[in-house]
């Protein structure tokens, strides 16, 4: 305890923070590569004038209460402040719109992936550039913002995205990162600049030439992984550390996004190798060994953090109906004087969820909060439906819930299995829907029949990914990211397999098919419940 005191004081230990979109967590990690201490600051997004967002004031409370947290578990556990740190990288939900004006002002709130808004956009930008744009992607809500006419466009001189802008506002360097930057518009195949032909399509549109910017001129620089991308200054120390305790000058590694980070921290940057992360949305990324042949409207192609091309199935829609059930019979425990923790919580309804029958005795749930757009939903409505035979048990209950977590996800991959012929071996996964162990892992593999490996780590997720992006930095003239990580980091890592099981794929069959068959309920719902 006495080195690691000294090592901290020292300003040897290297963080990373993620702005999820439920939690906004800060990591610290030593040598090693181990977590040191951890800090965390529970956040939710709002619905205003249409838009799912969060204010500036809140996206820095968040990140100022997650690093006063981690700087109290340091204090706990060793005894000392931190005044410096060796490096620092800031990661977030990916895509999203914060565009500028020349003075630095947000010219409209903070538009986040979650939104559905852009589809008109988007169709026109994906046959434009015959390549799928999502919704959620900062070109997505710029052009839509542009079709709109909408006040803001013409004072624009900086666009960024989350990430992009907290490492800003900390480093006064408007820079993202290869994977991050792979989210706004696609890149060109070196992986080093915005896609050259693309620009020139975007900027030739007649109502985009009009405006008295050009887009090559308002997008942030970008940086591979293992560049210096600026250093934390005196405003900055002040905007993280409010306690006035951290010295200005720590290197910052370039800004990524939530996919980048999930790759890293699953070590999944190799082709032929995959990674899913399940939290508020659930996403899975599929490191490829040669490009799709045509682009599919449910598929994004993004990067790694160096690069390389990946496939990636994002779905808006995960735990939010899982939490909100969760939250149901935490109030019930507390009616009955029962004083359980969430985690108790969680592991005895996940634990009784493998009571269920195979296919939740034909239930059905769908777990839409927000729109969804690979099954072509603009709106969400969280609903649960059953037969009359239906056998309504808690096991059933939650069992079902979970089933619906991972449908979008199964329709997506399916494509790239089926379409394009996309071999995994295996899967890692993580987030806290895993922390109660073979469970959600078990019923993950069995919906798309696949072995899925959960690792100590799980929990830990994107900041202690983004931390060994930080850490990366002092490592990356000795080897490329990839052997970083297998020699580095994950060459002591443990970790669980699941493989499907004969009866747990029939069932999530029968289930799956049953979601399908009925998808136009939801819709109704959509139609009916305003």
């Amino acid at each position: 305890m006495k080195q690691l005191a000294d090592y901290i004081l020292n300003g040897n230990a290297v963080l990373g923070v993620e702005f999820g979109s439920t939690r906004i967590k800060a990591v610290l990690i030593g040598s090693d590569k181990s977590v040191l201490a951890s800090g965390s600051h529970e956040w939710e997004n709002k619905l205003i004038d249409g838009y799912w967002t969060y204010s500036l004031d809140a996206i820095w409370r968040g990140l100022q209460d997650s690093y006063a947290k981690l700087c109290e578990d340091v204090h706990e556990r060793y005894g000392v402040k931190i005044t410096k740190l060796k490096a620092i990288g800031i990661s977030a939900m990916m895509h999203g719109y914060m565009p500028f004006d020349n003075k630095g002002n947000l010219l409209v709130p903070f538009r986040t992936w979650r939104n559905s808004t852009t589809a008109v956009a988007s169709a026109q930008l994906s046959e434009l550039f015959k390549f799928n744009i999502p919704q959620r992607w900062s070109i997505a809500h710029l052009y839509q913002a542009v079709l709109n006419n909408e006040p803001h466009i013409k004072s624009i001189r900086y666009l960024t995205t989350l990430a992009g802008y907290v490492h800003w506002q900390l480093t006064g360097r408007k820079a993202v990162g290869v994977g991050e930057a792979s989210g706004i518009i696609p890149l060109d195949s070196d992986g080093k600049t915005y896609n050259t032909e693309m620009v020139k399509r975007f900027e030739s549109i007649a109502s985009v030439a009009k405006m008295p910017w050009k887009l090559s001129d308002i997008l942030p620089e970008i940086l591979p992984a293992g560049e210096n991308a600026g250093y934390l200054t005196a405003e900055g120390a002040k905007l993280l550390d409010v306690s006035g305790n951290l010295q200005q000058g720590a290197p910052f590694c370039p800004p990524e996004g939530d996919a980048q980070t999930g790759m890293t921290a699953t070590n999944s940057v190799k082709p032929k190798t995959g990674n899913i992360s399940a939290g508020t949305s659930i996403f899975a990324m599929l490191t490829l060994d040669k490009p799709l042949r045509k682009y599919y409207r449910e598929i994004d192609v993004v990067t790694t953090p160096v690069g390389n091309q990946v496939a990636m199935v994002h779905c808006n829609n995960c735990t939010s109906d899982i939490n909100a059930w969760v939250d149901v019979f935490e109030q019930f425990a507390t009616s009955l004087g029962l004083n359980l923790s969430r985690s108790q919580l969680f592991n005895l309804l996940f634990t009784e969820a493998l009571k269920g029958d195979g296919d939740c005795s034909e239930m059905v749930s769908y777990n839409f909060y927000s729109g969804e757009h690979i099954v072509e939903l603009t709106e969400g409505r969280p609903i649960l439906v059953r037969g009359p035979k239906s056998k309504l048990t808690l096991a059933n209950l939650v069992k079902t819930n979970l089933y619906s977590a991972f449908c979008v996800l199964r329709y997506g991959l399916d494509i790239l299995y089926k379409e394009e012929n996309v071999k995994i071996d295996k899967i890692v996964a993580q987030g806290g829907l895993f922390k109660v162990k073979n469970v959600a892992q078990q019923f993950l593999s069995d919906a798309l029949k696949t072995p899925i490996v959960v690792r100590d780590t799980a929990g830990e997720g994107g900041a202690w990914g983004m931390a060994l992006l930080a850490a990366y930095m002092f490592e990356k003239d000795n080897l490329p990211f990839d052997k970083y990580l297998d020699d580095k980091v994950f060459c002591q890592q443990k970790g669980d397999c699941c493989n499907p099981s004969s009866d747990g794929m029939t069932g999530f069959d029968r289930y799956y098919q049953r979601f399908l068959d009925c998808l136009e309920v939801e819709r109704e719902a959509v139609r009916r419940l305003r």
